[in-house]
């Protein structure tokens, strides 16, 4: 490649200068950035450059000179390696700057300085948070294996502890994973698309303690299904839910449309800030239930509610944030595109029996429309939409309704600030710092709260 300053299998002698988003650190030949696992800013390293494109390379550190004061000891490479834990080696305290950091810095790059990010919240015990396990499997030596895949690559490496994980969760996998080697059940071959088993799911309530187990498998027959699911709760009496979950296609989604019971109940239950869910087996449930629980507190208490209010809950999912709201205001419209959601939603409302909410399915394009054409006058409208953030669609729809009040909770800052910047120029501001959290402790990813007031 021309014009590029490094070339790929190169050994160079660098400084990291930054972090990028993904945690990786960055070095710099001329302006070409190199982004190097496992390095942070100040360290002295040799790196063998591995990969080349037009405007950016990867490479590894083969010896590094010095640690950089934020630095601290990695439990296992494999944590970083494949992306369980991309932050391991860096200290808690600078974690949480990184992610105050990045929103800083987004916003500088659109020239909105002038909204203050506070610092993050983050966790007590960063670790073994996890209320969800999605592990895939894999016959290594003739055998069912558990692990994760390295990060860019089709390579399995065999994982026993997850660290990031309920530890309940890692000692359940271990029972399954043994009671499936009983039954010779062969794990799924990507490459052949043969094989049965692809990945064990499990799900755990926080406070409930009780856990679902969902086998997922390429093929409809599950061998001995009954016998394992059996000795799955024998085994381990915290478990109430066994399913299959059938995924035969050739694709890197976990789970499959259809699912069958093999014993147990059909939900878990679990709890948020003292309001009960029930937990299917493709129900999204917030992974972190500590965090997600000081969230919700802080979307509630920043929108300022008299307890009169009208409020849409345009992202709503299985009602976690709409319940939470219902009991401090008049009325809550919750819309979501999963239908499974929605009857959730409507479930957990008459498990709590909440009965000032009101669940549609769809997507919040339709019915933000649909409201502002009945003349729906919320006073505040609640977003906690996916990585991808708002269609213009729905911000449009929101400039009808004109709510008072906007609560943004968002997973992604690069969406999050775009989004502000459409908001800032249709006559909302900023009425508080943005708030982030670690909702996702020992990774890059960052969790935020925005309120927005009509000027």
């Amino acid at each position: 490649m021309k014009n590029v300053p490094v070339q790929k299998n190169q050994e160079l002698e660098l400084t990291i200068e930054d972090l990028s988003y993904q945690g990786r650190g960055v070095a710099k030949v001329g302006h070409y950035p190199l982004f190097i696992e496992n390095a942070l800013p100040g360290e002295k390293v040799l790196a063998h450059v591995l990969k080349v494109s037009k405007n950016y390379g990867f490479a590894k550190v083969m010896e590094r000179y010095n640690d950089s004061p934020e630095r601290q000891p990695v439990s296992k490479l494999a944590y970083l390696q494949t992306g369980i834990a991309p932050l391991q080696h860096l200290t808690y305290q600078a974690q949480l700057q990184f992610k105050q950091n990045q929103l800083q810095e987004l916003l500088h790059k659109v020239h909105l300085d002038q909204i203050e990010v506070a610092p993050t919240i983050g966790m007590a015990e960063p670790l073994h948070y996890r209320n969800k396990a999605q592990i895939p499997v894999r016959m290594v030596n003739g055998q069912l294996e558990t692990g994760f895949f390295k990060q860019r690559s089709h390579q399995f490496i065999v994982l026993h502890d997850f660290l990031i994980q309920n530890p309940r969760i890692d000692q359940v996998l271990m029972v399954v994973r043994d009671i499936l080697r009983e039954f010779e059940i062969p794990a799924y071959n990507e490459s052949a698309h043969s094989g049965i088993l692809r990945h064990i799911v499990i799900r755990r309530g926080h406070y409930s303690g009780e856990v679902m187990v969902i086998l997922v498998t390429r093929s409809r027959k599950l061998p001995a299904a009954n016998q394992i699911a059996q000795e799955i709760i024998e085994h381990c009496p915290d478990v109430v839910s066994v399913y299959q979950n059938i995924n035969s296609e050739r694709t890197n989604v976990i789970l499959g449309e259809t699912e069958k019971l093999l014993a147990g109940k059909e939900q878990i239950t679990d709890q948020l800030n003292g309001i009960n869910f029930a937990i299917s087996p493709r129900s999204f449930f917030q992974v972190n239930s500590l965090q997600t629980e000081k969230i919700y507190q802080y979307a509630v208490k920043a929108a300022h509610l008299s307890g009169n209010e009208t409020v849409i809950d345009a992202y709503c999912g299985i009602g976690t944030i709409s319940l939470t709201l219902a009991q401090k205001v008049a009325k809550v419209f919750g819309v979501e595109i999963v239908p499974d959601a929605i009857a959730d939603a409507k479930k957990n409302a008459k498990l709590n029996g909440i009965t000032n909410t009101e669940f549609k399915v769809g997507s919040a394009v339709e019915w933000m429309k649909k409201w502002a054409d009945q003349d729906l006058k919320p006073d505040v409208v609640v977003f906690d939409p996916p990585r991808k953030g708002l269609d213009s669609e729905v911000l449009e729809s929101t400039m009808q309704l004109a709510p008072k009040r906007i609560v943004y909770v968002s997973c992604n800052p690069a969406t999050l600030v775009r989004d502000l910047r459409y908001l800032l120029d249709h006559g909302y501001s900023v009425a508080q710092p943005i708030q982030p959290f670690d909702q996702f402790p020992q990774t890059n990813h960052v969790e935020s709260v925005t309120v927005l007031e009509r000027d």
